[in-house]
């Protein structure tokens, strides 16, 4: 389904609903700010990197819920990887230019510097939709360039924001689409939907943080495994808090290959099949004139871990849904 129909769709009231009020609003920096009954659910920030990321995302209990760092400095935070920004969308190469890592990421190191030359960017170009009521909607169109700015190829991205009861919902529809001609997406361990979780969650922090799939295997040992969803939970501000990650059956190479990682990074990449090491073969792909991947995630934040939050029941209702 084109984001245009699953837009509109997403507005009818369904299970998710609720009697939560949302507003969206423009921000002074050209991105936009949901709300839920007044208070602030997320941001999504368009002018601070070499792409547009949701950060910070408050859960259901008013944590926050994704690591500070590079974009406040909080002592004890793991500060690592400065373009793991929030919940973020990039890729190492599409058309040969890298929209994962951001000049920061390399520091001074010359064996990088080729690397380096084949930084992109997503560019946010417009908004199709901002739209509060029992649901928050935010519809954007992004261009992502070289760094001469020259158009590669072009982004639909639909995030839409619930509450449903003690949970906190945010459904990332994105699809990539070949505007300017054919194009090589390649295969890359560093590509996908990422989410950089809060330190103390992390396994890495020691602190009883957890990784678990939807196949019951946990921590390091769900790296390069396929998966329905999958689940990070742990301490977050002396509360047992988690995220879980939903991958819809309409995604392109569904059931995806999970790129999650112990200290903290959490990223859907169904682009990285060899590097992923699931194949021998290449997963790159030629995306032809007009073409489009779509790629359809559910974040759920929840309280306590994926058992109590009943993520696999979650699951079931969410691969109901035509996306």
């Amino acid at each position: 389904m084109k984001l245009t129909a699953l837009l509109a769709a997403s507005l009818l009231l369904s299970p998710f609903a609720s009697a939560a009020e949302f507003t969206v609003e423009k921000t002074a920096s050209g991105g936009a700010i949901v709300k839920v009954d007044g208070q602030v659910f997320a941001e999504y920030v368009v002018d601070q990197a070499n792409k547009p990321y949701l950060w910070p995302i408050y859960g259901p209990t008013g944590k926050s819920m994704t690591r500070s760092y590079p974009m406040k400095n909080v002592e004890g935070e793991k500060q690592d990887h400065p373009h793991h920004r929030g919940l973020n969308f990039g890729h190492e190469s599409i058309g040969g230019y890298d929209t994962w890592a951001e000049a920061a990421s390399f520091g001074s190191n010359p064996k990088t510097s080729e690397r380096i030359k084949h930084l992109g960017a997503i560019k946010h170009r417009e908004f199709k939709e901002l739209k509060g009521g029992s649901t928050g909607v935010i519809y954007a169109l992004s261009d992502y360039v070289d760094p001469e700015g020259k158009v590669t190829i072009t982004e639909e991205r639909s995030m839409t924001f619930q509450v449903k009861g003690d949970t906190r919902v945010i459904d990332v529809d994105i699809d990539l689409i070949a505007s300017q001609g054919n194009v090589v997406v390649d295969d890359k361990k560093d590509s996908g939907l990422s989410i950089r979780v809060p330190h103390s969650m992390s396994v890495d922090a020691k602190e009883g943080g957890k990784l678990i799939n939807s196949e019951g295997q946990t921590d390091a040992d769900t790296w390069g495994k396929r998966a329905k969803w999958c689940d990070y939970h742990g301490p977050v501000e002396g509360e047992h808090l988690g995220i879980a990650f939903l991958n819809h059956p309409s995604s392109f190479r569904h059931p995806t290959p999970w790129h999650s990682r112990t200290y903290g990074l959490f990223t859907a990449n169904p682009f990285g099949l060899s590097q992923l090491k699931l194949q021998e073969e290449s997963g790159a792909f030629e995306l032809k004139q007009g073409d489009r991947v779509k790629l359809r995630h559910r974040f759920i934040f929840h309280k306590g871990d994926e058992k109590a939050a009943q993520i696999e029941e979650a699951y079931q209702d969410y691969a109901k849904e035509t996306r």
